[in-house]
């Protein structure tokens, strides 16, 4: 089973990593972390450098159960939640585990939601942990 995680390091996140290796052990499967930036610029770098960082060591803890992982960070000129819903077609996911927090309703309106996205475009079943 290729389970997608939607990582950045964030506490949603975490808690989506947890679920996913809990999944993994289930189903024999193996995690995929993966993040998305809409641009790779010099004024994203000390970003790139924090994700790649929390990938490394999220991807150790997933390794330390026994469960195969790979890390991914996105630089596709898409969106983050295009990108994603993308990728997990792309590479024929079976699910997708993302983490989300509580947010008011006028802030999912003006801001979105990429885990709003991710659910409604996603060809496979998506998992949301709070």
């Amino acid at each position: 089973m290729k389970i997608m995680v939607c990582y950045t390091g964030s506490r949603s996140s975490r808690a989506a990593l947890d679920f996913a290796i809990m999944h993994a052990r289930v189903f024999n499967g193996k995690i995929y972390l993966i993040a998305s930036m809409e641009k790779g610029t010099r004024n994203e770098q000390e970003e790139i450098i924090k994700i790649e960082a929390e990938h490394e060591t999220a991807c150790e803890k997933v390794r330390k159960e026994g469960i195969e992982c790979e890390k991914h960070l996105l630089v596709r000129g898409l969106t983050p939640d295009e990108d994603l819903v993308n990728y997990a077609q792309e590479e024929n996911m079976d699910e997708i585990v993302i983490g989300i927090r509580k947010r008011s309703k006028m802030d999912k309106l003006i801001f979105g939601s990429t885990a709003q996205y991710v659910i409604i475009h996603a060809t496979c079943p998506v998992i949301i942990v709070k």
